[in-house]
């Protein structure tokens, strides 16, 4: 199902594009954007184990309002799927520059927004309701971000050195965790938790739209990728991605969610409930997990590159593999280390629990890029995305759920992340038992192959 259209230049060969593009630059521009994504995301993910039940959700009382606050994280991934369909199809037909214009536009101003809520002190229920929508667009939002700036900085490397390009993305994560950690370390050491409750909750959150104004800049800058112009070149734009995508690719498309099932997941679970369940149950301040996990998010500013250059030598799929393998192995004793409450032991934690994570986290673009052509790929790198990260999105209230049930065994948080891992492991080595899609867009002898 495919629709011709007019070039935008036939006689430029995309293949010889790669060479003369810019790919850094667009490469990190990508990672400014993802990195704003993930501060507006991580932002809230900080904010909600503290402030959004009380804030919002009051007369829930304390297990309601906990339980509503982490519902509302849950809620914007619920919809990601959603976001990928629409932003999918924007993208493997009007392009993958303009779509990401589109989806960090709308991400930072849904962000800002959230920053203007009235409480429920100030309007009843009026702000629930708002910041419940504010939720839903923030996750239409993110259904198209990550399979777009994947896409734009692979798509512009030439085939040698994608498997690392397909990592720079990645740093977005940790940038972006980094950055909204920080934001809260600053308020509460400068403001008493009394005024950082009354308005000071307001400034991370208002911040995005300043941070917006420089992603759209780098964005507006970067060109369309060679390989989305080969495609529109050779008239093989699908008139229907999503449907294309699961009548074609059906293996690839399980195998591509059970993959980011990790990378997605683990980030929610230590970013988010082990953030909440180390000063509600293990004793340690806000701000010392705040620091440690800013600390682990430093270091993925090193790792992720490295295992983007070892996805280079060995594959994609294999890194994403050895990643989920020793997560699996270290996912019980982190978690009854953490039984012993010192600052310390909390760093290794997080440093150990975050480079196995990560390396399933920095290959996850290279080994979802060889699944799928590049006629629907944007369709089905965002859905397949969005798909894990909605059920990533359930992470947190689901293991404070089971850690209700089992009255907080220290073993509890290890069950959701062994499980994450043995299916991200499953699911990296059938991936690696496949041959890479080949580049049509590039090939123009093989452009009618697999059509």
């Amino acid at each position: 199902m495919t629709a011709a259209a007019p070039a935008p230049d036939a006689s430029r060969s995309p293949s010889a594009a790669f060479d003369a593009a810019p790919t850094r630059r667009v490469a990190w521009a990508s990672m400014v954007g993802t990195s704003l994504e993930s501060f507006d995301f991580y932002l809230f993910a900080y904010f909600s184990a503290f402030f959004v039940g009380p804030l919002f959700f009051d007369p829930l009382g304390e297990f309601g309002s906990t339980s509503a606050a982490f519902l509302t994280i849950a809620l914007a991934f619920v919809v990601r799927p959603i976001g990928a369909v629409i932003f999918g199809y924007m993208g493997d037909r009007v392009g993958r520059r303009a779509t990401l214009l589109w989806t960090v536009a709308i991400m930072g101003v849904a962000t800002g927004l959230i920053g203007l809520l009235p409480t429920y002190a100030q309007a009843g229920w009026l702000g629930a309701v708002l910041l419940i929508l504010l939720r839903i667009v923030q996750g239409l939002s993110l259904g198209g971000e990550w399979g777009g700036s994947i896409l734009i900085a692979t798509e512009n490397s030439g085939p040698v050195k994608r498997a690392f390009y397909a990592a720079v993305p990645q740093l977005g994560s940790p940038v972006g965790s980094i950055l909204s950690a920080t934001v809260f370390i600053v308020l509460t050491a400068v403001l008493p938790a009394e005024q950082i409750a009354e308005w000071g909750w307001r400034v991370p959150f208002l911040l995005a739209l300043p941070l917006l104004l420089v992603s759209l800049y780098l964005r507006w800058s970067i060109s369309e990728t060679p390989v989305f112009e080969g495609v529109v070149a050779q008239g093989r734009r699908d008139r229907i991605p999503f449907v294309t995508m699961f009548a074609k690719r059906p293996g690839a498309m399980a195998i591509a969610i059970g993959a980011a099932l990790l990378g997605i997941g683990s980030y929610s679970l230590m970013n988010t409930y082990t953030v909440n369940y180390g000063v509600e149950r293990l004793g340690f301040s806000f701000q010392d997990l705040l620091i440690a996990t800013t600390i682990g998010g430093l270091l993925q500013l090193v790792t992720i590159p490295l295992f983007g250059a070892w996805a280079n030598r060995i594959g994609s799929a294999r890194v994403v593999l050895w990643g989920a393998l020793g997560t699996l192995l270290i996912a019980f004793p982190m978690y009854f280390l953490l039984q012993f409450a010192t600052f310390p032991i909390l760093v290794a934690t997080m440093i150990v629990g975050g480079i196995l994570p990560t390396m399933a986290w920095a290959a996850l673009g290279g080994l979802m890029n060889d699944l799928f052509p590049d006629n629907f790929r944007y369709s089905a790198l965002s859905f397949a995305y969005a798909l894990a990260a909605t059920i990533s999105g359930f992470v947190p209230y689901l293991t404070f759920e089971l850690g209700v049930a089992t009255d907080f065994a220290w073993w509890h948080p290890g069950i959701i992340l062994a499980v994450m891992s043995a299916v991200t492991l499953v699911s990296a080595w059938l991936a690696a038992r496949r041959q890479p899609e080949p580049e049509l867009a590039t090939e123009p002898e093989t452009a009618t192959a697999n059509v």
